[in-house]
Formats: C-alpha cells, sequence, structure tokens
C-alpha cells in the first residue's frame, strides 16, 4: 500500500467533490483506492498503478473545472474511461482548442468537451463542407451553431441560415393549427434555442428582421444560391434523397454548411431513402467534404443518455 496527496488549491471544493463527497465516490467506484480530502489537500492511498491513475484523473477533473466552471458526472466518468483508454484525460487533450463564444446562460466560454467533439470543431475550421453524424446529445446542432456565430462576429461570413426538414415522427404541418410561421415554429425550436444561448434575444431579432440571420424549413432553400453564409442544415436524418442534393447544391461563393443527423432516428416512412444515410457513400473522398461520426462516448447531457442509447444499441442490435 502506498499514499499520495493532492494539492487542490485554487479550485471550488463543492464543485470537485460534489454534494456528500460523491465525486470522490464515482471515482473509488472506478479505482481499487481511498480517497481522503482534508483541507486543501486529498490522499489517495492503495497500489501505485492505480494511484497514478487517479491522480491523473484529479488533476484532469481540476483542470476542466477551471476552464469551464462546471463539473458533471458525466464528465468524470468520460475522464475516467479516456485515462483507463490511453492513459490521458480528455482536457488534457482539448486545451489547445479554442473557445467559441461566450454562453449567456452560462457566462463560461462554449468549447469541446470531448475528443469527438474536438475533430468535429476542427473539421468545420478545416472544410467547406461537413456531415456530423451521431446520437442525440453528442453536441452536434449546438457546436455548429457556436461555430456559426463565432463565424458571423467575425465577418468571415455575412449571413447565418439555420434550417431543417419539417418532419417529425410521421405529423404533417397542414394539420398543425395557425398560419406558416406557427406551423414551423415548433420543427425549428431546438435551433432557436442554441441560437439564444449565445446572442441576445432583442439582437437576433434585429438580425432577423435584417435577414443576416435566417431560420427556415427545408423546402424553403429550393431555387436559392447561399452566397457568403454559415449554412447548418439540423435533423438531417429526414431528408429525401433529393432534398439532400438539393441543399448541397445551394451551396455559394465564400460559405460554409454543416448537416447534422441521427440516422437511427429516421421519421421517413421508408427509411432507405435518407438522404444522410445515402450522402455517405455518395461524397466519399470528396476534398473539402468532412464526414465526423460521434459516438455516445461524445454525449453531454445527462450520464443516463450514454446509458439509454448504448440500450437501444444492444436491443437494435438482438432485432437485426
Amino acid at each position: 500500500m502506498a499514499e499520495k496527496k493532492i494539492l487542490i488549491g485554487d479550485v471550488d471544493q463543492r464543485l470537485l467533490f460534489g454534494i456528500q463527497n460523491v465525486n470522490l465516490a464515482i471515482i473509488e467506484s472506478e479505482f481499487p483506492v481511498k480517497i481522503t480530502a482534508r483541507g486543501d489537500w486529498v490522499y489517495i492511498s492503495g497500489e501505485s498503478g492505480q494511484i497514478e491513475a487517479v491522480e491523473k484523473v484529479m488533476k484532469d477533473i481540476m483542470n476542466h473545472l477551471r476552464a469551464s466552471g462546471e463539473l458533471s458526472e458525466r464528465y468524470i466518468h468520460y475522464s475516467i474511461a479516456m485515462i483507463k483508454e490511453n492513459g490521458a484525460g480528455p482536457n488534457e487533450q482539448i486545451l489547445d482548442v479554442e473557445p467559441l463564444v461566450v454562453s449567456l446562460a452560462t457566462h463560461q466560454a462554449i468549447r469541446p468537451k470531448t475528443l469527438g467533439q474536438k475533430e468535429y470543431v476542427q473539421a468545420i475550421d478545416h472544410n467547406d463542407l461537413v456531415l456530423s453524424i451521431g446520437p442525440a446529445g453528442t453536441g452536434k446542432t449546438y457546436l455548429a451553431v457556436a461555430k456559426a456565430v463565432m463565424a458571423f462576429k467575425q465577418k468571415l461570413v455575412n449571413r447565418i441560415i439555420l434550417t431543417r426538414p419539417a418532419v417529425e415522427a410521421g405529423e404533417s404541418l397542414g394539420y398543425l393549427p395557425g398560419d406558416i410561421r406557427a406551423k414551423v415554429d415548433p420543427y425549428l425550436r431546438p435551433l432557436y434555442d442554441a441560437l439564444h444561448d449565445m446572442i441576445d434575444a432583442e439582437k437576433i431579432k434585429k438580425l432577423i428582421d435584417l435577414g443576416l440571420i435566417e431560420i427556415a424549413p427545408l423546402a424553403f432553400m429550393r431555387g436559392r444560391t447561399l452566397n457568403n453564409s454559415f449554412v447548418i442544415l439540423d435533423e438531417a436524418q429526414n431528408t429525401s434523397h433529393s432534398q439532400m442534393k438539393m441543399f448541397l447544391t445551394r451551396l455559394g461563393i465564400g460559405s460554409k454548411a454543416v448537416v447534422t443527423g441521427d440516422i437511427t432516428q429516421v421519421d421517413l416512412e421508408d427509411k432507405s431513402n435518407s438522404g444522410l444515410i445515402r450522402v455517405r457513400k455518395i461524397l466519399a473522398g470528396i476534398k473539402g467534404v468532412a464526414f465526423v461520426e460521434l459516438t455516445r462516448k461524445d454525449v453531454v447531457r445527462h450520464r443516463l443518455v450514454q446509458d439509454i442509447i448504448l440500450a437501444y444499441e444492444r436491443y437494435e442490435s438482438r432485432k437485426k
């Protein structure tokens, strides 16, 4: 048995340890060690190899807490998994990524939180068309909107255009009450929500009135050429083959496009007609086009979301 102590110093101990030291209990459940907090020190006792791994976890989650101002159970589990897998914590590997924009809700800089998200953000930097495929909660839409806002503020583009296909679980726009705006707003709400976390509501209204931000159903893109724009197509698994072709051929001079979707949640009657599923084969190998596959490891929602995704993957595998 050996023991090592770590100085915790300038981090908020309440956030680091969690309520009733729940965060330390999570680490103890993953490693055969005993962790004790006394004042500004954390004492780790156990086998030397296990102590070294726990020290890496503690330093990684402290660095994450300093950088983001928050620490979730999900991040602790992710840090443990990454250190067990390759000996380095995720925060150490994503610190070199430039913060995107500041969240109005948390007042913290929005940045990638996983290695998959880092790859995604870097792909957007280096390609004019990025297609991000992954399960719910991996930050596909949110990070794309953050990159769009960043590009707009830096005057790299003149407009932000956010669009989605108006297809949800077999429902039809015609059966919804109200005018066309009232009909399509429910489909576009996730895009509004992400945008409102990064730009003041009054400013968004002005930018929309000026045509500098546009949030519209995919059908409104037909026949247009989108120049000097950052264009995001969300929920692209619900585009048909022809709709995906139509969207991709709208891209004009000085524009960048990000396409996001989850191929396990296709709401089309003929799921094989999903434009997102087919486009992977059609555009493979084209220069300037990048495909980024996010997985349940990149989920940044509640910890249970990872377990739910895994459970569904097992269920679908058994069905096949």
